[in-house]
This record gives C-alpha cells, sequence and structure tokens, in this order.
C-alpha cells in the first residue's frame, strides 16, 4: 500500500455494457398496498439472505440491489428498475454478489451502484467479479483524478480503481477471499484489525475505510470484545484512526462525494458495548462523541447484525434534511455538523424494521429493508421451539410519509460513559447527547473506597465551551441517581472525578411524547382472548421459487387448534386453498408452537434463556395463561433478520440475537389483548393469525370459502398497538431468603410504573431495591424500604425513572410480595 498513488493509475481490462431491456407495457397504478408496503415489489433470491444493498433515484426511475450473505463472485441477486408507476424491471445485465456500495458521478453521469454503471438513458454496464471480486460496500471519490476514476472497497479489504469512461479495474490491494483461495486460513485480509468492512469515503485528502466486526469464535457469541477498527490511508499508509465498531462513512455530499473535499468534514458512525459512537474529521483531526441506543438488536462483536446505517440527505435542492439511522433510531443530523458547531442532533424515533439505503423519491421516503433470511445465521434459541427459517429468502421496499420517521416507537435510550471502568482523575469523558428528551438521567456506581466527587458538564450551544451543570458526591462503594430537571439545557454533556476511581456512568433518556393507547381501526378483526373462537393459522414462507405464503388453516379454541385446510397466499395478496398435503404436513410438523418454553407464574412471565440466565416479564389478561400453555399462541419468530419478534402474555418485545445479548437487551413494543395464533415475514409484511368471526376490513385478507384469514401490516405498525403495560414482580407470596435477591424482573421502557411491597413476617422488613440500567453492567442500589409488620407500602417511580431490570432483597428471610404496575 505504500505506493499506492502509483497503483492508482494502472488499468486493466475493458467491461462493455448491455442494452437496456424493453420496458413493459404502461399501467396504471392500482397494485395493493399496506402500511406502504406493495407485495409485488417483494424480491426474492437463492441464497441464504436477501437484503437490500442500495436504493437510487436516477435516470427518472428508482434502481435497487438486492445481496445474499458472502458471495463475493455473484450470485442470484438482481438489479431492479422501479418505474413512476410502481413496475418491477429486472434488469439482465444482473450479477449479484453481496454489494452495498452507491455513487452518483456527477462528472461522467453515472450511477454507480453495486457491480453497475447506470448512465443518463438508463443503459447498464456491468464490472465482472472476475476482474474485481469481492463484496462491494462502498464508493469513494479518487484522491487525485476524481473526474476520471472511482475507487471501490470490499467487505475483505479489496480496493480497486476504475476508470468511470471504460470501467477498466486496476487492483491496489487484493480482496481476502482470494487471499484465503489461496490458502491463508487466518483473517480474511491482515491488511487492517478488524473485519465485515462497511463505511469508505473521501476528503481531506485521506480516504477513510471502516469495518464492524471480528472474524473470531470469540466474536461469534460476544458482543463486548475488542472488535472493529476506523482507519484512515494518507501518502502510502494506513493509520488507525479507532478501535471499534464503526459503519458509516461520509459527509455533506453524501452518494456524490463531499462538494469541497478540502474542507468539507466527514461523519463517521459506529458503536461499542457501551453507547453509539459518532466521529467527525475536520480540518484534519478527529473528534468523537457519543449518542444512546435504542435497540441493542444491533450489537454483536462479528459485526453482522447492523447491514448498512445511514446518513443521508432526504430533503429537497432548495432545503437539504439529513436522516440517519443507527441502532434502531431515526435522528435528525445537521448538515452544519462541524467541529465549531456541533448542535443539532436530535432524535426522532425508534423502528424495527432492518433498513439497508433509504431515499427520497416521487415526494415519499422509500427504505430498503432485509424482512426474512432463510439462514438465520446465528439467530437461534430454545424458546423459537426449533422452528425452521423461511423456505426462501425476500425483502420488500418501504414507501412512508416524508415525515414517518417523527411517528413511530419512543425514543427512550440509555448508554454509558464508563461502565465499570478505570476513569482518570480530572480528566473529561467523550461528550454525550444531552439534548432532545424532557426527562434525562444518569446512574453512578462508585467502585473505589474514597468518596468521589462526578461533575457533570455541559456544552449548551454545541460550540466546544463546557460549563459545570451539576456537581455529586458518591460515597464509597454507593450507587448514585442524577436527575437532570428539563430546565437544565446542553446539547452536550460530559463528566470528570476528582479521584482516579473504578466505576460507571450511565445515562438514561426517557421520550414520554408516544406513550400512547392503540390506534382505532388499525387492528380490527384480530380476535382478543376473551373470544370463543377465531381463525387461526400457521405460516411459512415457501421455498423454491414458490413466492408464496403457505397457511395451515383452522380454528382456535379454549380446547386447541382444529385444522380446516392448506391455503396460499400469492404476490397479489389472493387466499386460495391448494391441495398440498406434503407441505401442509411440512408446516405441522416444522411450524407447530412450542409448549413449555416459557412458565407463566402468578407472579410473572419467568424465562430461562440459553445461557440459563433467568429473567422476568410483566403479565397481561389472565386469559392469555391458558393458551399459552396449550400452545396456541407463538412466542417467538424471527421477522427482521438476525433479531426476533417476542409475544409473552399480551406483550410483544423485540428480542435482540443471544450473540447481542438476547434478553439481557429484550424491549417492550405494545401491549394487547389479542389471541394471535401466529406470526411470519412474507414480502416485507408481517402477517398475524387469530382473526375474529365475521369481521371485515381492508388489513383481513380471507379466503373464498372463508375457512382462512390473515391480518398484514408492517411491523412497525405495531408500535400503534398500544404503550407497554402490565403488572407482576418476581415475588407474589413468594418464600424469600434473607439477603438473597430475587431474578431480574423488566421495568425498562414503561410508563406510569408504581410498587407495592409486603410480607409475613412479625416484624419490619427492610426491603432493598436494585435497579441495572445497561443489561449487561452492574447492579445499583436504588431504594430501601422498610415494611411494617401487617402493612404495605407503596412507591411511585418519578417520570424520569429509568432502568431496564429491577430486583430486590430482604433483610429477613419471610414470605414477600413485590408487585409492580405499569399503565
Amino acid at each position: 500500500m505504500k505506493h499506492f498513488f502509483q497503483l492508482l493509475s494502472l488499468s486493466f481490462f475493458c467491461v462493455l455494457g448491455c442494452n437496456v431491456p424493453q420496458d413493459q407495457p404502461q399501467q396504471t397504478n392500482d397494485y395493493p398496498s399496506y402500511s406502504g408496503i406493495y407485495p409485488h415489489l417483494a424480491y426474492y433470491n437463492e441464497e441464504g439472505e436477501c437484503g437490500t444493498g442500495a436504493v437510487v433515484p436516477w435516470a427518472d426511475r428508482l434502481w435497487v440491489i438486492t445481496y445474499g450473505p458472502h458471495l463475493p463472485f455473484g450470485s442470484s441477486d438482481k438489479l431492479y428498475e422501479i418505474t413512476p408507476d410502481l413496475q418491477q424491471v429486472i434488469r439482465e445485465e444482473s450479477i449479484g454478489g453481496t454489494p452495498a456500495n452507491r455513487m452518483i458521478h456527477t462528472e461522467s453521469n453515472q450511477l454507480f451502484i453495486g457491480p453497475y454503471a447506470i448512465d443518463k438513458n438508463r443503459n447498464v454496464r456491468v464490472i465482472p467479479y472476475e476482474k474485481a471480486p469481492g463484496r462491494y460496500t462502498g464508493l469513494a471519490r479518487h484522491l487525485t483524478q476524481p473526474d476520471k476514476k472511482i475507487l471501490i472497497a470490499t467487505m475483505e479489504e479489496g480496493f480497486y480503481e476504475v476508470d468511470v469512461q471504460t470501467l477498466e479495474v486496476a487492483t491496489i490491494h487484493e480482496d481476502g477471499n482470494i487471499l484465503r483461495q489461496e490458502g491463508n486460513t487466518g483473517q480474511y485480509s491482515a491488511l487492517l484489525p478488524g473485519s465485515h468492512g462497511k463505511g469508505f469515503y473521501s476528503g481531506q485528502g485521506v480516504l477513510v475505510y471502516s469495518n464492524n466486526g471480528e472474524d473470531t469464535p470469540e466474536a461469534l457469541k460476544k458482543f463486548d470484545i475488542e472488535a472493529g477498527a476506523l482507519a484512515e490511508f494518507q501518502e502510502g499508509e494506513w493509520k488507525i484512526v479507532r478501535r471499534n465498531q464503526f459503519v458509516e462513512v461520509t459527509g455533506p455530499g453524501g452518494i456524490h462525494g463531499n462538494p469541497n473535499p478540502e474542507n468539507d468534514p466527514i461523519w463517521a458512525t459506529g458503536w461499542d458495548h457501551k453507547s453509539v459512537l459518532l466521529g467527525l474529521r475536520d480540518k484534519g483531526s478527529w473528534t468523537f462523541y457519543r449518542l444512546p441506543k435504542a435497540s441493542h438488536s444491533y450489537d454483536g462483536a462479528h459485526g453482522w447484525n447492523t447491514e448498512w446505517p445511514r446518513i443521508r440527505d432526504v430533503g429537497t435542492q432548495d432545503s437539504p434534511d439529513y436522516l440517519m439511522t443507527m441502532h434502531g433510531m431515526f435522528w435528525k443530523f445537521p448538515a452544519t455538523f462541524t467541529a465549531n458547531n456541533t448542535s443539532g442532533i436530535r432524535p426522532r424515533s425508534a423502528y424495527l424494521k432492518v433498513i439497508g439505503d433509504f431515499t427520497r423519491w416521487n415526494e415519499k421516503l422509500v427504505f430498503g429493508t432485509d424482512d426474512a433470511a432463510q439462514r438465520e445465521f446465528l439467530n437461534k434459541r430454545s424458546v423459537k421451539g426449533g422452528i425452521d427459517g423461511p423456505g426462501q429468502s425476500n425483502s420488500n421496499l418501504w414507501f412512508t410519509s416524508i415525515d414517518q420517521p417523527d411517528h413511530l416507537g419512543p425514543a427512550t435510550a440509555e448508554g454509558a460513559l464508563y461502565l465499570s471502568e478505570e476513569i482518570s482523575a480530572d480528566t473529561p469523558s467523550e461528550p454525550f447527547l444531552f439534548a432532545g428528551w424532557d426527562q434525562r438521567m444518569a446512574w453512578i456506581d462508585h467502585e473505589g473506597k474514597q468518596d468521589v466527587s462526578f461533575v457533570f458538564e455541559v456544552d449548551r450551544e454545541g460550540d466546544g465551551n463546557w460549563e459545570q451543570l451539576q456537581q455529586v458526591t458518591a460515597k464509597a462503594g454507593a450507587s448514585v441517581s442524577v436527575n437532570f430537571h428539563q430546565s437544565e439545557k446542553g446539547e452536550w454533556i460530559r463528566v470528570r472525578t476528582d479521584k482516579s476511581i473504578r466505576g460507571t456512568v450511565h445515562l438514561s433518556y426517557t421520550d414520554q411524547s408516544r406513550f400512547s393507547n392503540k390506534q382505532e381501526g388499525l387492528f380490527d378483526g384480530l380476535a382478543t382472548v376473551g373470544e370463543q373462537k377465531s381463525t387461526g393459522g400457521l405460516l411459512y414462507g415457501l421455498g423454491d421459487n414458490r413466492r408464496a405464503l403457505g397457511i395451515l388453516a383452522g380454528k382456535v379454541t379454549a380446547e386447541g387448534f382444529e385444522e380446516e385446510g392448506y391455503y396460499e397466499l400469492d404476490g397479489a395478496m389472493n387466499l386460495v386453498r391448494k391441495e398440498d398435503a406434503e407441505t401442509a404436513e411440512l408446516i405441522r410438523n416444522k411450524f407447530s408452537i412450542p409448549k413449555n418454553v416459557i412458565t407463566v407464574e402468578a407472579s410473572s412471565v419467568l424465562v430461562v434463556d440459553d445461557q440459563g440466565r433467568r429473567w422476568r416479564l410483566p403479565l397481561g389478561n389472565d386469559k392469555h395463561t391458558a393458551f399459552l400453555q396449550k400452545g396456541l399462541q407463538r412466542i417467538s419468530r424471527e421477522v427482521a433478520t438476525e433479531r426476533d419478534l417476542f409475544n409473552a402474555h399480551g406483550t410483544f418485545y423485540e428480542l435482540p440475537a443471544e450473540n447481542a445479548d438476547g434478553f439481557a437487551k429484550i424491549r417492550p413494543i405494545a401491549s394487547h389483548e389479542f389471541n394471535i395464533h401466529d406470526y411470519a415475514s412474507y414480502r416485507g409484511l408481517l402477517v398475524l393469525t387469530g382473526i375474529a368471526e365475521d369481521v371485515g376490513q381492508e388489513r383481513i385478507i380471507q379466503s373464498e370459502d372463508g375457512k382462512a384469514r390473515v391480518w398484514v401490516g408492517a411491523i412497525d405498525d405495531l408500535w400503534k398497538m398500544g404503550k407497554p403495560t402490565g403488572q407482576g414482580g418476581p415475588w407474589k407470596n413468594s418464600l424469600v431468603q434473607a439477603n438473597i435477591p430475587s431474578d431480574p424482573y423488566l421495568i425498562g421502557f414503561y410508563d406510569q410504573k408504581s410498587l407495592t411491597l409486603s410480607h409475613d413476617a412479625e416484624s419490619d422488613v427492610t426491603f432493598t431495591i436494585e435497579v441495572e440500567p445497561v443489561g449487561h453492567g452492574p447492579w445499583m442500589k436504588y431504594l430501601k424500604l422498610t415494611v411494617p409488620a401487617g402493612k404495605t407500602i407503596s412507591h411511585q417511580f418519578p417520570n424520569h425513572f429509568q432502568a431496564r431490570w429491577i430486583r430486590f432483597s430482604t433483610d429477613k428471610s419471610c414470605t414477600a410480595t413485590t408487585w409492580l404496575h405499569y399503565e
């Protein structure tokens, strides 16, 4: 790599293009859609995953590429051309692979997307993988000849120079897949630490490249080991900027490249086990900031769970509007984000879809998603009961209003500045985002033997001027919670201590603006647990290019599930009875709902995960219990790639894969009283069974004979099903031993939280209440409450209170109840 600029001048072969296929006949747009998802636009491949690598408007069309999981030499994936009236054209030039790169090269008036170059007349030329193998992850403008050449980076550190006119390719650094083919059994590429390349961009005289994983067996199981890297190349040398997991690398110019490359900033997003990371390169120097995580489903040291987070302008030419996706949150990102002005980053709302790319097109936002992976990768767990993945990978586009990112899930989020680690005296932490929430608090855990002063400082305007906000003293070995009042303003917050210690500083922010009840009408037709009978069905996305959803339909009653026939839902949303005993038997055997994988107790729902860890979740309507125990409600299934939708006793949860810490990071989405029999992803839709008798609305699709019915929508419709509620606790009239903590009980992400405590002892009992705000952090003492004999006392948690788990212990052995209400 020391002779990089000499290698940039090399060129190899000219790749000839292909003619544009004839357009299909014009049709009016009368395609059915549900929550902005058009079933006819779904795309399939023959690989273990079918994600969306890029979506770009160009030449009066929307261009889409899909990818398989690890296919550096091509695959069955396609280049799609979507017409303004939503016809889908599969380009015959398609060669597949695992691409997620895109760039509009202004000087040559071409769109480069995946291995394709598309001119203004929609002529498509191909860069063959024989000349430039690898999983294309990024494109960058050339440092010295930006008008004539572009640079391609692959996920295994292959770097290529491409002539934009001839498509001649010069290899700068050989792709790691080639190196491994040649007998190297170590990391795919030893050029840089980390693996699983993601971002690539140029500016300020450097190339910046990121990866977000680690290519080791340990990384397949652990989420908090050292992983990933952000690196830059300048003057013949690679330099490691930061050894953390990084993804997007971009700037104000986005997919066009920075318009003023010498002076424009470069932005990079990433994360570690504590929080989201944001890197800024301005005037030749890097500065890093921290943001909270809404979701932990993106964690995992291998880096597989993230896809391609983006920062992208979805505004207009006259009014730029940058949207950032990172760790399950939509963020407003300021185009003016520089070292002198770091103000303006704001949370918008949380989402559940796995998004590969997005754009503005025809006054809509269009998200390319990763919905149903046949392989499911490492996302296996016992609560699924051995259920298989879909028979064939498929995903879709999601069309929304321009302001939809403001209206999905609550932006409640958390992250740490320090997590049970060494903190140096009088050394400020990295800045952590402070603006954007009304309810904010901090948890401090001091592991040392001397009292320590924690000083919180804020940068009020984002101009780098810091001033003291609060000072808190933590006793030796103690925990402290800190409330930040709504009147305390600032763009960023940081902390410093007066002594070197070991400890934790964790920030939790609550969004109460979207704690709302269910949307009227959207879920009409779903049966409730109070109904005697409903139309159920076990679901299976069929394989072998059948491209239909198989439904083993029947009646659900308190006695069980009575089959009434096999049906298929096709791409036109026709639900038709079929005579197919083989498929019906496959569904019956492979997709039955497991029993006894969770336990409903008088106090709570008990889950024992695959590591033997015990977790307790709130109870809903008691009528759910019988249906769960008889295997009449699906409990866990992957409906977005590499994470599960978990349904327990009337609450839907987002459940990260076990390699992202699983149940420790579970997040409630919505509570309900619906008797949902099964659910699955199909053509980008969320499909539910468990439909009431004799009901009709546009979301309910039924067969001609009325014996099969399904509800269809988007997974992010679940935010409108009803805010998370519940009741219960780790103990209900439970025999407890003195000073032995209870199981963890979920308290995070709920509204209006209250607690009652009681016991049967003949003297006072002191209950110690501990919280765990992280999921993988230390337990911290929150409160001690003494309950007199024969009395019940109550505690109302303040609005700003936020932690993920809560547990209890008593100073005496007794029979005790710890009962929490979330309203």
